[in-house]
């Protein structure tokens, strides 16, 4: 299942997902994984959550991004949801050159019974359909 945060810059998105992120811990039983860009908000987790700088990987498109979470994945069976701030900031692209990341990454979640909560800095006017029908 993938679930979108959406709305214009500094409408509040990263509070809410941090939020959600240290809600998880008591709602699942798995491991609960929080990426970010950088290391900004590391402290503002609960130690429960596995903090990961995607920044220090490389991850610029969202083919390499994809692979990355692929290889989170292969390597950590336990984990049950993957919380991913400042999305298109860390692929480097505009959302509507998301789509098929969006298509492969449910099937993955689907495969692998894992929820991706994603925060995308995207106007509701401007985001293309495909999109929409992730938007909580």
């Amino acid at each position: 299942m993938i679930q979108v945060i959406h709305g214009k810059k500094g409408t509040g998105k990263t509070k809410r997902i941090l939020d959600q992120a240290n809600d998880a811990i008591k709602a699942h039983k798995g491991d609960v994984i929080f990426i970010d860009d950088d290391n900004r908000y590391m402290f503002d987790l609960r130690h429960e959550v596995r903090f990961v700088n995607a920044g220090e990987y490389g991850c610029d498109s969202p083919e390499m991004f994809f692979g990355f979470l692929c290889g989170m994945l292969a390597q950590n069976f336990d984990i049950s949801v993957v919380f991913i701030d400042a999305f298109l900031k860390l692929v480097k692209t505009d959302v509507a050159n998301t789509e098929e990341f969006f298509s492969r990454l449910e099937k993955l979640g689907d495969k692998h019974n894992v929820q991706f909560i994603l925060s995308v800095s995207v106007d509701d006017a401007v985001a293309p359909e495909f999109i929409k029908k992730y938007f909580i």
